[in-house]
């Protein structure tokens, strides 16, 4: 072998690598991959690729608004789980406000860096390259990569990869998310948020086939609403359902989370209370 064919062999063995991991995200697109097996396979193969000392795949939380770390490889992992990130606080937060992706080969010299995370997990970051997870115009999360393996910073060809990658990610954790919902949608009531007859039923079953194997209370409150049609008759159907959706949330905010909670039907409730007894319930 000569040595201009051996000087070729790094290139081609990471473009080959290059290749096989937009395969496997390929396919994770078109599988019934749950969210957490998308978020694996993923950072799994970014590490491949990339090799940083540390990574993270962080999620924006819909409710907080703040970025969630999803994944995380580093030393300092379990330090981590516990940090929340404000949209536009540190590279992440800012790459994923402005659904922009960033590199920056030396994190002192960028004014949009900030050492608290460092700080509060006893971590030196040298260099960042961060993507958005793109879902239209808004970052459903970002992938970061902190201080590469290879050399001291990130370069140009190693963002062009993640972002390749990421666009790939974004879609199939949108899929994944709108699979979730169509499935919650079958076994939801649309005006309560609660569990559907239909589904109830399921569970019914379950529960009371595992109560009696494993020799275990199992107890069932009905609801039933009075003078629910007086309402209705006075002051019409859109107040009704607003009752109806109201009474709902009280029974969901009162119930722990091992019971099931449905609308039975028109102004009726029931609760599952598993490992309750007559006393309890």
């Amino acid at each position: 072998m000569s040595s201009g064919s051996t000087a070729a062999m790094p290139s081609e063995v990471r473009l080959g690598q290059e290749y096989e991991t937009l395969v496997e995200i390929g396919k994770a697109l078109t599988s019934s991959l749950s969210l957490d097996e998308i978020y694996g396979v993923v950072m799994d193969k970014v590490s491949q690729l990339l090799q940083p000392d540390s990574w993270s795949l962080l999620i924006v939380n819909e409710k907080t608004k703040e970025l969630d770390f999803v994944i995380t490889v580093s030393p300092r992992a379990e330090k981590l789980e516990k940090i929340r990130l404000k949209l536009g606080e540190g590279i992440a937060g800012w790459v994923a406000e402005h659904c922009e992706p960033l590199v920056v080969p030396d994190v002192r010299q960028d004014a949009r860096f900030s050492s608290l995370v460092d700080e509060a997990i006893g971590f030196e970051t040298r260099s960042v390259i961060c993507v958005p997870l793109r879902h239209h115009s808004r970052a459903l999360g970002v992938i970061q990569l902190i201080n590469s393996l290879e050399q001291y910073s990130f370069s140009e060809k190693d963002l062009n990869i993640l972002v390749t990658i990421a666009d790939f990610a974004a879609i199939a954790i949108e899929n994944a998310r709108l699979m979730n919902r169509i499935n919650q949608l079958t076994i939801t009531d649309d005006l309560t948020g609660l569990h559907n007859d239909r589904h109830f039923q399921k569970l019914l079953k379950y529960e009371f086939e595992r109560a009696r194997r494993y020799q275990k209370q199992l107890s069932m409150v009905f609801i039933d609403l009075d003078h629910f049609k007086q309402v209705n008759d006075t002051y019409g159907h859109l107040t009704g359902s607003q009752l109806l959706r109201e009474v709902g949330q009280v029974v969901r905010e009162n119930s722990r989370q091992v019971d099931h909670a449905a609308r039975y039907g028109g102004d009726e409730f029931v609760i599952l209370l598993p490992s309750t007894d007559k006393e309890g319930a």
